[in-house]
């Protein structure tokens, strides 16, 4: 394949390589309810291809069958990309208004899905009540509540577990005292950004829209602009905000925010992270700067606006910040960066996101090549998934990109 080779040729490509799906490993049932790397992200490829006319539904009906041919998990260890919620979204990807197939599956599944917010809340409340910090799976988008409230607000936008996730992560963004290290942020979590155990004084807050407050800020600003609000709503927005207002950087090539921060760094008032770090979804300039434009036209903030438009802009026509950009991948490579542009560029008041759209689809095309294996964050069918948006330079018709919450 050479740098000239289409979107289209290439997304076909990868849909070849991710024809049939491979056997389960037997000691790992749980892979196929897994949205990230199992077959429930590969059907989201299939899918999608089958609804804009580019596959079939047999294609996407054998990896469908294959990531339910298992018991499905509703335990509390589940989440939007993992379990119930992983499998629910998948099948909701595949509903159409002309054929309203898998619903009686995904009526039993909503059932669990809205038990599972119920006791996730719970757990989060009771946590709360002693005054211990959270961590990444109580509120993140994979396994946390932002994910689990990501496919309420799909699928039960008016329903009260919608209603108490909300009103979850208002109270999340309120300070909390963390014993003699006086107050923090609500979603100052007690271990480093690997999940490893902290170091005295422990814990950090994390700006990444994967495990940070911004992709509960994404969540909130979209159930926002649907109507779906609850007490305090616009207030924990705009608390967010003003959080990344107060921690934003700017040097001649954009504004940029750090990563994470622990304790010193807090004290302190700036980050030891000395400048942007890698373009990318999951913690970078384009899904920070996506979180704060869905915020700012959520509040009808155009100034705020046209700020977060203008990162992203500078971010992704910046030759030193593009050159740290290492894979294809939807989570911190190439295809995640060209769906969050695109996505921005829709929405944007000035054309200049929409002008770059061709240079990145154009990247992400030199540097995409089948071989990665099945997945959605990391492997081949994300990867594919973007190609597709550009190759159809249109939004997905089944919305997958909604588990990324930059739709």
């Amino acid at each position: 394949m050479t740098t000239t080779t289409s979107p289209a040729l290439l997304a076909d490509a990868f849909a070849r390589q991710l024809a049939t799906p491979a056997p389960l490993p037997e000691d790992q049932p749980w892979q196929a309810q897994d949205l990230a790397a199992g077959a429930a992200g590969s059907a989201l490829l299939h899918i999608e291809r089958a609804r804009t006319g580019d596959g079939t539904w047999q294609q996407a009906h054998s990896w469908i069958k294959t990531a339910v041919a298992t018991t499905i998990s509703a335990a509390d260890t589940s989440g939007l990309y993992l379990g119930a919620p992983a499998a629910a979204f998948m099948l909701d990807c595949a509903v159409t208004a002309e054929a309203p197939r898998y619903q009686d599956a995904l009526a039993a599944l909503d059932r669990h899905v809205a038990q599972l917010a119920h006791r996730r809340c719970d757990a989060a409340r009771t946590r709360m009540r002693y005054r211990r910090p959270a961590d990444f799976h109580e509120y993140d988008i994979f396994y946390g509540l932002t994910g689990i409230g990501t496919y309420l607000l799909r699928r039960s936008p008016s329903g009260t577990a919608m209603a108490r996730v909300l009103a979850y992560l208002v109270r999340l963004t309120l300070p909390i005292r963390h014993g003699d290290q006086g107050f923090l942020p609500g979603w100052w979590v007690g271990h480093e950004p690997d999940l490893t155990p902290s170091t005295v004084p422990a814990g950090h807050a994390n700006f990444g829209t994967a495990h940070g407050i911004t992709g509960c800020l994404l969540l909130l600003a979209r159930a926002l602009r649907q109507g779906v609000r609850v007490d305090g709503h616009e207030d924990a927005v705009d608390t967010i905000l003003h959080w990344l207002d107060t921690w934003r950087q700017d040097n001649p090539a954009g504004s940029w925010w750090p990563e994470h921060l622990h304790l010193g760094e807090l004290r302190a008032g700036r980050p030891d992270q000395r400048g942007p770090a890698r373009p990318s979804w999951c913690y970078g300039t384009p899904g920070i700067a996506r979180a704060g434009q869905l915020a700012a036209l959520a509040r009808r903030d155009p100034a705020r606006q046209r700020l977060y438009e203008d990162a992203m802009a500078r971010c992704l026509t910046n030759p030193d910040q593009l050159s740290k950009i290492t894979d294809a991948g939807l989570c911190h490579g190439w295809a995640g960066v060209y769906q969050t542009a695109f996505r921005a560029a829709h929405d944007a008041a000035a054309p200049a996101l929409r002008a770059i759209l061709p240079d990145l689809a154009a990247a992400l095309t030199q540097h995409a090549r089948p071989g990665r294996g099945p997945g959605l964050l990391l492997g081949d069918a994300g990867t594919a998934l973007a190609l597709t948006t550009a190759a159809h330079d249109a939004a997905p018709t089944s919305g997958w990109d909604a588990c990324l919450l930059i739709d």
